[in-house]
């Protein structure tokens, strides 16, 4: 008598399918793909981590050659730094303005005696020249005191400042302030009055249209160590209109905040504006220069 046989039922036969089929597959994120069980490494996920890390960094760059394409920071193409600067395309000028921290306002200038628009930095060998320049067409300067702040008692502490060394047409060499004694530094004045005030020609154009790094020592710095007084009687009319007319605004400041004028008076000129090291320029020479 032939055996009976007996045929397991179909659902057993898949679920034995797919315990195979389970075996020769390993799951990678969303994605799977057939592996012997034998080659199952454990550090197969870094070497593939690796391969794909290159990829990204390569990416990456590809943005910033999108948003600055590297032969205009190199100055490696057939533009010149100036040319660079003319571009109507308004997108890379919001761009590159954003690099050195400072709004780019595309064709104001500021006029001079003459009456014309403000001329380019004089030549560097013009030490004096340069330093005046520097503190009449500066619209602002980092103030630097002694601190009487509890936590940082007697330590340096900078701000910065709103300035004006006359109207535009009229640069004195001296330096205004319109300040307030709810300012920390104010504060720190009424117990050592000796300051120094820096100043950077990056604050204007010309370091943009020639693609200097505020640090490079062709991007001009100078400053100005003294002594904070407030401004006598006989020549407040002068500093008011120094600071207002350069800065308008300030004649609407509240006038419970107690503002009053001062002025710095000079003590040493500190200029670097050129490669080879730094210029303290004579009191007396710097008040003798022109900035036009």
């Amino acid at each position: 008598m032939e055996p009976l046989r007996v045929r397991p039922p179909r659902c057993f036969l898949l679920v034995l399918l797919a315990i195979a089929l389970c075996q020769g597959y390993t799951l990678r994120g969303p994605v799977s793909w057939v592996i012997s069980p034998g080659d199952v490494v454990e550090d197969a996920d870094m070497s593939e981590e690796e391969e794909v890390a290159p990829a990204l960094l390569a990416d990456s760059a590809g943005l910033w050659k999108q948003a600055y394409p590297s032969t205009e920071v190199l100055g490696d193409g057939s533009e010149t730094p100036a040319d660079l600067v003319k571009r109507k395309d308004e997108n890379m000028a919001q761009f590159s303005s954003r690099l050195f921290s400072y709004k780019m306002e595309k064709g104001k200038k500021k006029p001079t005696s003459s009456g014309g628009s403000r001329n380019s930095p004089p030549p560097h060998q013009e030490t004096a020249r340069t330093a005046r320049y520097i503190a009449h067409y500066s619209d602002w300067g980092f103030l630097s005191t002694i601190s009487t702040q509890d936590e940082i008692k007697g330590l340096p502490f900078g701000n910065i400042f709103s300035v004006s060394d006359g109207p535009a047409e009229n640069s004195t060499g001296v330096i205004y302030f319109y300040v307030t004694p709810m300012d920390n530094t104010v504060s720190d004045l009424r117990s050592n009055p000796f300051v120094s005030l820096t100043f950077s020609e990056a604050e204007a154009d010309f370091c943009r249209q020639m693609v200097y790094d505020p640090e490079d020592p062709r991007c001009a710095r100078l400053t100005l160590t003294g002594r904070m007084v407030e401004v006598a009687p006989e020549e407040l009319a002068f500093a008011k209109d120094a600071m207002f007319s350069r800065h308008p605004v300030m004649a609407k400041w509240p006038l419970g905040h107690k503002w009053f004028f001062m002025k710095l008076e000079l003590i040493q000129v500190w200029l670097q504006n050129w490669f080879g090291g730094t210029s303290l320029i004579s009191v007396e020479d710097y008040f003798k220069a022109t900035p036009f």
